[in-house]
């Protein structure tokens, strides 16, 4: 029996990425990845077959065997990287939105910051669509990408799960932040509009210990990040 409406309800994270895993099927250039975080096992083994038997453009979909480090199962999807692949993704959020209850999916490109709500325009704007886009895209160092702006850090590990930074160490607890924005940083922190935290210098040492060798300020309860003239704002948050 095929999933109906909401069966999946309160199961899939609502942001999903875009070529942030390596393609089984052939080369990246030519595969579009698509990967949803999943709570549980079987309602990861219910999209997979979902995506997988009712869309003809999908060339595979697969659902990890075990929870991943962020406590998520992940279901990947591959397609060609053709001009149709806007419309084929659009299509499979339609079906993703149905089943699961979601009013609306947002995607991440690769390992960026933003996240962007789904239409023909952002996806045309911001996924490679053939070979040549997608080398000058994964070639292009931008700061943007969560893994490129902490590069010299000293941390082991770092995700995201819908706008939830995770900032892994070993022999230490993780820490969890909040994404509120990025830019350059004149423009990024023009846009605070809470005041120099006088008080938050305890805090701050202790981050650059754990993170690495960034300045780091705070702001009411904004911490900034900056990185070659990049600035960083996250709230520090309990899961």
């Amino acid at each position: 029996m095929g999933l109906r409406p909401d069966d999946l309800k309160d199961m899939v994270y609502y942001i999903f990425e875009v070529d942030n895993f390596k393609s089984k099927m052939g080369d990246d250039k030519d595969i579009i990845t698509l990967s949803f975080s999943v709570k549980e096992k079987e309602a990861s083994k219910d999209l997979m077959n979902f995506l997988e038997k009712g869309y003809g453009f999908v060339l595979d979909a697969d659902a990890t065997p075990g929870e991943q480090s962020d406590g998520t199962f992940k279901v990947f999807v591959e397609m060609e990287r053709t001009k149709e692949a806007a419309e084929n993704i659009l299509e499979i959020c339609d079906g993703v939105k149905k089943i699961t209850g979601h009013d609306e999916l947002k995607f991440r490109y690769h390992k960026d910051f933003r996240s962007q709500e789904v239409t023909i325009e952002n996806l045309e704007e911001t996924v490679p669509m053939d070979a040549d886009d997608y080398n000058g895209r994964i070639n292009n160092r931008n700061l943007d990408n969560y893994l490129e702006f902490f590069d010299r850090s000293y941390v082991d590990e770092i995700s995201m799960l819908n706008e939830t930074l995770t900032i892994k160490k070993k022999w230490a607890d993780p820490l969890f932040f909040e994404f509120v924005d990025f830019g350059p940083a004149e423009e990024t922190l023009n846009r605070i509009n809470e005041s120099f935290d006088a008080f938050g210098f305890a805090e701050i040492i202790y981050l650059s210990k754990y993170v690495g060798d960034y300045n780091i300020t705070k702001y009411g309860n904004k911490l900034t990040f900056e990185n070659n003239n990049n600035v960083l704002v996250l709230k520090r948050i309990v899961l």
